[in-house]
């Protein structure tokens, strides 16, 4: 099989939730460390200008958004599932709601002076300014919340959260760990992070014990490589046939037209490129790049949308 190229950066709450479910499913990986801020001149040449993290490579594929590349790893290595076939549905439910919900409140509660250098680690006021400037990018009109409604909102989760733990139940859906623990798991660590601030998770004791025991299935096996190493993987290779998957024509916008991918809620930066999947759950783009070569670029269909250019 080819290498797990992971493209992230130690402090991605994001990156952290798949870092863990390499260690869950045993798979070992390739680590490329990418700046936290714009510009990202090589991962870009593989995204086409994509702006969150993490991204997973593999070969010539290049997989956008933590959802998708759960199911990818899913696909790879069924067993342990992240899927679990009693609580699937559900578990995905919960997942997304992590991810958006929980993951913002997670964020503005963190986000306060107090615990920026444990966030960000020593910067100075030029690159706080930098990474300030970065996220507004990102952010966009996006409403804001205050620290102190996150602080009541947090508490509240939290709440929910534990009760979910009540009967000795080891994760969050009962006796097996499912993506809803990776996602809920990767805001707890993030406020974790932020020591001074995480005194916040005492609140829930049983939550606070399902960190722990979360936290140690570990990252499991990885080997640092090199952005260029990456760049070189991709121009060798070629991307895997899509052509068995279905097409599920929601755009009246045939395979193989111009189109435009992005997210529907923050960091609209649009990615271009020759439209090779439009399946039930997945959007892929065929790119060409003088740095990457012929890549494909794919992306899940929950929270992104396409348009033909």
């Amino acid at each position: 099989m080819p290498a797990l190229i992971f493209h992230h950066y130690a402090n991605s709450p994001f990156s952290e939730k798949i870092r863990l479910m390499f260690g869950f499913k045993k798979l070992a990986w390739k680590s490329v460390h990418i700046p936290a801020v714009m510009p990202k001149p090589d991962l870009t040449a593989l995204t086409g200008g994509y702006r969150r993290t993490p991204v997973l490579q593999i070969g010539a594929d290049i997989y956008c958004d933590t959802a998708l590349i759960a199911d990818v790893l899913e696909r790879i290595s069924p067993t342990p599932s992240l899927y679990p076939a009693p609580v699937a549905g559900l578990a995905r439910t919960l997942a997304q709601w992590a991810d958006s919900t929980l993951f913002w409140t997670a964020v503005a509660y963190v986000f306060q002076p107090v615990a920026m250098p444990y966030l960000l680690g020593p910067l100075t006021p030029e690159q706080m300014k930098a990474f300030g400037a970065d996220r507004a990018a990102m952010r966009g009109n996006a409403p804001r919340m205050s620290a102190s409604e996150a602080t009541g909102n947090l508490r509240e989760y939290m709440r929910r959260l534990d009760d979910m733990l009540a009967a000795n139940k080891p994760y969050l859906l009962g006796e097996q760990a499912s993506i809803a623990d990776f996602s809920v798991y990767h805001c707890m660590w993030f406020i974790q992070l932020a020591q001074p601030l995480a005194g916040i998770l005492d609140e829930a004791p049983r939550l606070k014990a399902w960190i722990v025991r979360m936290a140690e299935f570990g990252h499991h096996q990885s080997e640092k490589m090199c952005a260029g190493q990456a760049l070189e993987i991709a121009r060798d290779s070629a991307a895997a046939d899509t052509g068995h998957l279905p097409f599920v024509d929601t755009h009246g916008i045939p395979l193989g037209e111009r189109v435009a991918v992005m997210p529907i809620d923050y960091a609209l930066d649009p990615v271009e490129g020759e439209m090779v999947i439009c399946a039930d759950n997945e959007y892929a783009i065929r790119r060409e790049d003088p740095k990457a070569g012929s890549v494909v670029v794919h992306f899940p269909r929950l929270g992104f949308q396409l348009k033909k250019i």
